[in-house]
């Protein structure tokens, strides 16, 4: 739901009564990952997806059903040769989906108006609904906020409205999600402890976009920009050279800095999901950089140069006492084997590399293989209450 957050902000305002379809669990080669949704209001308007196509028809009758209503509804989608062509997955995947009515007199509305509010100004939330268990719990959600603030639906006691254990920890699943930016389903009991009748929670997490700082303000920075913002980075140019690191020569970057790289990083604020790319290829700015963005907690570090400048670069660094460990780290020379040469392709093979790296593929060819397409799907899981 969260990422359509803008557009249902947006009818939240405007008052209007909608019903929200999210994806909540999917196996096999399904379209959308969890947290996708189709959202529909009184007037018949449409906007996001759940399948990509494959069901949406049906999807859409559901949340006018819903918005007549106002019941909760859970339906999975499969492929069988009955339905492959009608409401069915061609693909062979399997989805399960939560339609959720959003009406003004409906207990999600003040949740929902919350989380979408806060998305929709940038800022860290998640949202955690039940998606199966009790009847009474389903769809219940409970809000939570970058600065550990916690919001529930009225008449619950501002939360699930389950065993009072329930509410604690699901904040604290939901708060560890929203730490990585993930969006996953949890497995827990109905009292909030393996105890009990078991239920699954949806966490959804909307966080800023993750940072991109490129270091060395060349061609081939410029293209990386551009493939960084199409990707859904906040993209930062850095370099010491005031005549390279200009507003002219990188018009799409959110900031540019000029400063020495190393000095920089240090100062600036990074996380789990900050990409580092280092293009300068000069010793003396590429040592001190890589010497500290290797022991920083950051999602990819890389550095471009031929394979003798990584080398070169890789005694140095040992010089100054970067172990193998932390050396190991490091994706040098950067970038995918695509045979690329222009800017723009060597842009997209250091793309695809951040990609791979964070969902977990291997970067071959998919013709010919018997890998899955898709590597991230989180899987359910079992948690102990949290004190």
């Amino acid at each position: 739901m969260l990422d359509i957050a803008e557009e249902l902000h947006r009818w939240v305002e405007q008052g209007r009564d909608f019903a929200v379809a999210t994806v909540v669990a999917v196996s096999g080669s399904a379209p959308r990952q969890p947290g996708a949704a189709l959202a529909v209001d009184r007037d018949g308007t449409a906007i996001g997806s759940v399948s990509g196509g494959c069901v949406e028809g049906a999807v859409y009758a559901l949340c006018e059903q819903a918005l007549e209503d106002g019941e909760t509804v859970f339906e999975r989608f499969g492929y069988s040769d009955e339905d492959a062509f009608a409401v069915g997955l061609t693909c062979g995947g399997v989805i399960d989906i939560l339609i959720t009515p959003v009406r003004a007199d409906g207990p999600a509305r003040p949740v929902f108006a919350a989380a979408l509010a806060a998305a929709a100004r940038g800022e860290a939330a998640a949202v955690a609904r039940i998606t199966s268990g009790p009847d009474e719990l389903l769809g219940r959600a409970l809000l939570v906020r970058g600065d550990a603030r916690t919001a529930g639906s009225p008449g619950h006691e501002g939360g699930l409205g389950g065993h009072p254990e329930l509410d604690r920890t699901v904040a604290a699943e939901a708060r560890a999600l929203l730490d990585a930016g993930r969006t996953a389903a949890v497995e827990i009991g109905a009292d909030g402890s393996r105890c009990g009748r078991p239920l699954t929670v949806l966490v959804e997490s909307s966080v800023p976009p993750p940072r991109m700082i490129v270091f060395g303000a060349i061609d081939f920075a410029s293209a990386l920009v551009r493939v960084g913002k199409f990707l859904g980075h906040h993209v930062t140019v850095c370099d010491a050279r005031p005549v390279f690191a200009t507003r002219d020569r990188f018009p799409e970057a959110d900031e540019i800095v000029v400063r020495w790289p190393h000095e920089y990083l240090a100062d600036t604020e990074v996380d789990g999901r900050t990409v580092l790319c280092v293009l300068t290829h000069d010793a003396k700015f590429d040592v001190p950089l890589l010497r500290l963005a290797l022991r920083l907690p950051v999602a990819y570090v890389g550095a471009m140069g031929s394979r003798r400048t990584h080398l070169d670069r890789e005694a140095r660094l040992r010089e100054v006492g970067v172990t193998d460990l932390e050396l190991a780290r490091l994706r040098s020379p950067i970038g995918l084997d695509l045979g690329a040469r222009t800017p723009e392709e060597t842009a997209l093979s250091i793309a695809a590399e951040i990609v791979a790296n964070r969902r977990g593929g291997g970067g071959r060819s998919l013709t010919g293989a018997h890998t899955p397409i898709h590597h991230d799907a989180p899987a359910p899981r079992s948690i102990t209450s949290v004190a």
